[in-house]
């Protein structure tokens, strides 16, 4: 579904994203870990277009993507950090995205309501607290029924019952056959809900393969574990099938 080829990224003396390679498919929750400053963001960002890579190429459903826009209304982004219109309500916020993709009714209001955020809809986005905006970000991510699901750090800030709503309704995605990428550094939370894992280290991709194939290597039971046995040992490229 997304093909990224020989993809090189440079700000300056920094390399953010190194001859990087890599395929996501349907059905697959895809982790991007690594260490802060490896590249995770550069590499979505670039895959939404928001960043031109140097080098390399990206195609969505075997389409380059360079120079287009029309694929990203098939992609719901969730950022680590929201930016809305101080003086917007949360009602406004809705409306606006629902008028600019004029989608109306074929929305997924699941998290909407799951969130109440029905209670909350005449408060303005400045008067919200941190946790609160990631849930109207997260609402937003899923609204319009996206074939892939781009979530950074998505449970940063969430309650307990906030983090199960969201990491359940990301599970019913994947059971309807759609790609997630996931940002995150709970380890529990991508043990619990990841397919797949991207390892990015100073830019070069070091690992990708399933969490079941990483776990049997490392022979640990816990995610968390079995990637700190990753940043022990040097990478030895026959470890990725």
């Amino acid at each position: 579904m997304i093909q990224i080829e020989h993809l090189s990224k440079r700000y300056k003396k920094l390399k953010a994203l190194d001859d990087v390679s890599v395929s996501f498919n349907k059905g697959d929750v895809v982790a991007l870990i690594g260490p802060n400053g490896s590249g995770k963001t550069t590499l979505i960002k670039c895959i939404l277009n928001m960043v031109k890579p140097d080098k390399g190429r990206i195609l969505f459903d075997n389409q380059l993507v360079k120079n287009k826009v029309d694929y990203r209304k098939l992609i719901g982004y969730m950022p680590q950090i929201s930016q809305y219109p101080h003086n917007m309500k949360v009602r406004q916020v809705f409306e606006m995205l629902k008028d600019i993709r004029n989608e109306k009714d074929a929305i997924d209001a699941e998290l909407f309501d799951n969130f109440d955020l029905k209670s909350i809809e005449h408060k303005t986005m400045q008067s919200l607290s941190g946790g609160t905006r990631q849930k109207v970000s997260a609402a937003l991510a899923f609204l319009f029924h996206p074939e892939v699901l781009i979530l950074d750090e998505p449970t940063a800030g969430l309650d307990p019952l906030a983090s199960e709503i969201l990491k359940d309704k990301i599970f019913k995605e994947k059971e309807k056959n759609k790609l997630v990428l996931i940002t995150s550094h709970v380890m529990s939370d991508l043990d619990e809900l990841a397919t797949h894992i991207v390892y990015l280290q100073e830019g070069k991709l070091r690992f990708f393969d399933t969490i079941t194939h990483l776990k049997n290597h490392t022979g640990e039971d816990r995610l968390g574990k079995a990637i700190a046995w990753l940043m022990k040992h040097e990478y030895n490229s026959s470890f990725q099938s």
